[in-house]
């Protein structure tokens, strides 16, 4: 019942997924990362709270808790537990996992939370990105035997290409479904995640991690978002409607309305009504290489539910035929950078 009734959210005019920022503050320092404040308090619990209620009323039915570092705040574990009070069939967190202990990951599972994304960049930290699987790969087993579904995500920039494979290699020996996605950042350009035309290992990168899923393997991503990586690194042009602000939304830690991570206004999030949502119903001035994935992939639903559905099971069914041995399976593809 739950799987038709987000469906529905295809068609209809009710938003599907908000991410609420639970705290500005984070305890690493990514040079690509313009999503955390540490001179900035954490909300409080109550103020938090209300802002959920209204997200509820608004409609939504997945929510997102973020950061910064969402571990940071001390309450963590009472907002996720009263995310499942208020009703949302998803409560879902992004976290470094550097301040995961094996107590939290048991209060947050009993709490009820349904995913965690560890977020992970290289095998090995560097002055860029201290988001190295060698430091926290060990806290990859902390949610067995619990409802928690754990997946992996990286980002794909000149600091992590070389060792992104052997980070999707790790996870996928472990059966932890994991992705790397490309991103360019141009955060003097109104802070927005841009996609560009990118060299050959990016490229390669993108296509092996096709070629994973092909074979059957655990790449936690969507075909459809696979295939408009490799269409903006080539600079094509798509159709597509954003749908960031209508269907998917973002509330920052100071209980600011933004249709993404990158587009923010200065609304609250108590102000927002149903009409306004739909007012941002329409193409984007900045959505042409646009690198706010979870926003994208969306809006690739809604913009062509057919088209995505389709070919999301039809390449689905291939996978798993080549999983059964019924087809043959592609060769492997090199690893970027060799």
């Amino acid at each position: 019942m739950t799987v038709l009734w987000q469906a529905r959210r295809l068609i209809d005019s009710k938003p599907w997924t908000a991410h609420l920022y639970v705290t500005d503050q984070c305890n690493l320092d990514c040079h690509y990362c313009n999503e955390y404040d540490n001179s900035v308090p954490h909300p409080q619990q109550s103020e938090l709270r209300q802002w959920m209620r209204k997200i509820r009323r608004l409609g939504v039915l997945r929510l997102g808790l973020q950061g910064g570092e969402p571990l940071m705040h001390p309450d963590i574990v009472e907002l996720v537990a009263y995310g499942k009070q208020l009703g949302f069939d998803r409560v879902s967190m992004s976290t470094n996992a550097f301040l995961l202990t094996r107590e939290l990951a048991a209060a947050l599972a009993e709490a009820g939370l349904d995913s965690l994304q560890f977020s992970v960049d290289r095998m090995t930290p560097t002055e860029s990105t201290k988001k190295s699987l060698k430091t926290v790969v060990h806290k990859l087993g902390f949610f067995d035997g619990t409802d928690v579904s754990v997946n992996v995500s990286g980002v794909l920039f000149g600091d992590t290409i070389e060792q992104s494979s052997q980070v999707i290699d790790e996870c996928l020996s472990r059966d932890i479904p994991v992705h790397a996605r490309v991103i360019h950042d141009d955060l003097i350009n109104k802070r927005k995640l841009r996609l560009h035309p990118a060299t050959a290992p990016m490229q390669k990168a993108v296509e092996r991690q096709v070629a994973l899923k092909r074979s059957g393997a655990r790449i936690h991503t969507s075909w459809n978002l696979l295939d408009y990586q490799l269409a903006m690194l080539e600079g094509a042009e798509l159709d597509w409607t954003c749908v960031a602000g209508y269907k998917y939304f973002f509330v920052s830690a100071q209980g600011q309305f933004w249709l993404c991570s990158q587009v923010r206004t200065q609304r609250h999030i108590m102000d927002i009504q149903p009409d306004d949502l739909l007012a941002y119903d329409r193409k984007k001035d900045c959505q042409k290489g646009c690198g706010v994935y979870c926003t994208v992939d969306m809006s690739l639903a809604v913009s062509h539910p057919g088209r995505y559905l389709t070919r999301e099971a039809t390449r689905r069914a291939r996978s798993g035929l080549v999983g059964l041995g019924l087809r043959r399976k592609p060769s492997p593809l090199p690893v970027p950078g060799e």
